[in-house]
């Protein structure tokens, strides 16, 4: 059986509409591709290709995990555009958490002790809860960009978050499929 490309999530399902309307200003921007409103999630960590022989280990290690962060279910509120690396060279878009990013850090820092328990490798850089809404495959429309994100401050809604879930990315040429694995009550 082939590796499973694997992630951890807090899933925004409810603000899909409203995560549409923040991308309007990126859709049929020659460079730069929207995501799926509908898969909108902020990755508490990236596992990567994973062998399926693994799963069961990862459950528990995510379960236990969970319940270290002893966050119980809160509301996550979601706004604002950022970028990633730098507004100079731009390859992701996102919006930011204004409220509940204390509690996305505290699941990430649980999971992420956990996994790299498991020989995981460790995130290489400092963890901002986040939900991508596009990636930037080159830089024709950058000064676009960093317009928007400088000039706009959408309010995104707010989501309950009440579980953190492990997906599989299956990638496609129409974009990534994603399924839920295991769910884990925070």
């Amino acid at each position: 059986m082939s590796a499973k490309r694997l992630f951890v999530s807090a899933d925004l399902d409810g603000l899909a509409d409203a995560v549409r309307e923040a991308q309007a200003p990126f859709r049929d921007q020659p460079g730069i591709d929207p995501t799926d409103p509908e898969q909108v999630h902020v990755t508490l960590k990236f596992l990567g290709d994973t062998d399926p022989g693994r799963l069961d280990e990862l459950r528990e290690a995510l379960a236990t995990a969970v319940a270290d962060a002893g966050v119980g279910a809160f509301d996550a509120e979601i706004g604002g555009y950022g970028v990633f690396p730098s507004l100079d060279y731009i390859s992701v878009v996102w919006l930011g958490v204004r409220r509940g990013s204390g509690e996305l850090t505290a699941l990430h820092e649980a999971i992420e002790a956990r996994t790299t328990d498991l020989g995981f490798d460790p995130e290489d850089h400092e963890f901002t809860p986040h939900a991508t809404i596009a990636r930037m495959r080159d830089a024709r429309r950058k000064e676009h960009v960093q317009e928007v994100v400088r000039g706009r401050d959408p309010d995104i809604g707010t989501q309950r978050i009440e579980e953190v879930r492990l997906t599989e990315s299956t990638l496609t040429d129409e974009g990534p499929v994603y399924e839920t694995l295991a769910a884990f009550e925070c």
